[in-house]
């Protein structure tokens, strides 16, 4: 392929129709089920809050309609392609002597990370089991090599080539070819495992901040997601992306004026939250938590859904069967009651304390664990019938935001002020 000799973006506005907000009833109904999603919070105001990051991510145009097929990479940042990232610092932190147990399935560990940082994702490398990376905000990237048992620093502010105190936000690997993204937008690229890592330029004009990437079967394949519900495929390294949808979520609301959906009109937000599927479908919810909206591989747009609960959404992500659940504020847990996109959904009793929750994982295909605000932390063993609350991380002080189970025996919850617990019970 030539080389790359300007950049190929082009974002054009779409006008909003004006019309008058639909404000349908909402009731909502529940179900229970099982996820396996992979899940990223595109903004939370909680995490915003904690993080230092003064430079401000770029502005992108709204309403932006999106090429089917371009290249997102700069002509002034091609040479940076290549650009390796530079070797681990010296230091090893959470060693089992500075583990503490919270409860008989879990240890904290203490990663030595200053105050106020907020891990975002993690992920192992399938070739490499006992090798991993952890994400968070004020470009904490960390490297574990025996399971997250211990960790270690890793500095990339010699191939960002700039000051910017970046958020990474989303990680993923298939066999040794890993992808991070980050805010203000950044894309790192790793073809042997983490040994190595490359940036991947990425235009001025991309539609959003990226906050959510898979790594897909094949050499330099991989899928990257904007907070404005942009989808991108690239096929050879990030040379070209592909647009998966045709237009940006504000300019799907504002078009679709008689969708009926409470709150969507002149729509100028994003999305707070997104969860994708392993079959390459996703879930997000809008950053107001007013309504929730879906897309699945083949759909030219995105398609909007009513909440039909009184309370504001906070997360949702995909069971294993192909459901959803959905979590809203005040620690209100909905599961719906049967496959597919829906809006019918069955509340289940959870003693959240009244503290949020924040997001469920899944161990296996009967245990999940739920996590949240202020230390919250509930078990299942029935696939969400009933839950128990453990109360030995209530002293934690902090909140939970994500559980990452990479196989039933290898499972980390991740938190603000660098709190990271790693599970130490039975499979």
């Amino acid at each position: 392929m030539a080389p790359v000799t300007q950049s190929m973006v082009k974002a054009s506005s779409a006008s909003a129709s004006k019309a008058p907000s639909a404000r349908p009833s909402a009731g909502m109904n529940q179900g229970r089920g099982r996820t396996h999603s992979t899940m990223v919070h595109a903004s939370s105001s909680a995490q915003e809050a904690q993080e230092e990051s003064s430079v401000p991510a770029a502005v992108t145009p709204r309403r932006a309609l999106l090429k089917t097929s371009f290249s997102l990479t700069s002509a002034a940042a091609a040479s940076s392609l290549l650009t390796p990232v530079a070797p681990a610092i010296a230091g090893i932190f959470g060693d089992d002597s500075n583990a503490n147990s919270i409860g008989n399935s879990w240890e904290k560990v203490n990663l030595g990370l200053e105050s106020g940082v907020v891990l975002q994702d993690i992920s192992f490398v399938p070739d490499q089991p006992e090798r991993g990376f952890l994400l968070g905000s004020r470009q904490t990237l960390l490297e574990t090599n025996d399971g997250g048992k211990s960790w270690k620093s890793r500095d990339v502010s010699k191939s960002s080539g700039d000051d910017i105190n970046y958020r990474f936000n989303s990680i993923s690997f298939a066999g040794k070819e890993g992808w991070i993204v980050g805010k203000p937008a950044i894309m790192l690229h790793t073809s042997d495992g983490g040994d190595n890592w490359e940036r991947v330029p990425l235009s001025a004009k991309l539609p959003g901040t990226p906050v959510l990437v898979k790594a897909l079967p094949g050499a330099g394949q991989a899928e990257m997601t904007t907070d404005q519900g942009a989808i991108y495929v690239t096929s050879n390294t990030g040379y070209t992306w592909k647009a998966a949808v045709e237009e940006t979520i504000d300019a799907t609301l504002n078009r679709t004026v008689s969708s009926g959906i409470s709150g969507a009109s002149y729509y100028t937000g994003t999305l707070s939250t997104i969860a994708r599927s392993d079959d390459g479908k996703y879930v997000a919810v809008s950053s107001r938590g007013n309504f929730f909206m879906t897309w699945e591989p083949g759909q030219t747009f995105w398609q909007p859904h009513n909440r039909n609960s009184a309370r504001r959404l906070q997360n949702m992500g995909w069971r294993r069967d192909g459901g959803l659940w959905m979590l809203t504020r005040g620690g209100g847990m909905f599961f719906a009651k049967g496959t597919g996109v829906q809006e019918d959904f069955d509340e289940e009793t959870v003693g959240s304390r009244g503290f949020g929750i924040l997001d469920i994982g899944y161990q296996n295909e009967k245990k999940m664990w739920a996590v949240g605000g202020s230390g919250t932390l509930l078990v299942s063993t029935d696939g969400g019938n009933s839950w128990k609350r453990e109360r030995q991380a209530d002293d934690l002080a902090g909140n939970l935001y994500a559980v990452r189970f990479d196989t039933p025996d290898k499972g980390f919850i991740l938190g603000n002020d660098g709190i990271l617990l790693r599970y130490i019970g039975k499979a």
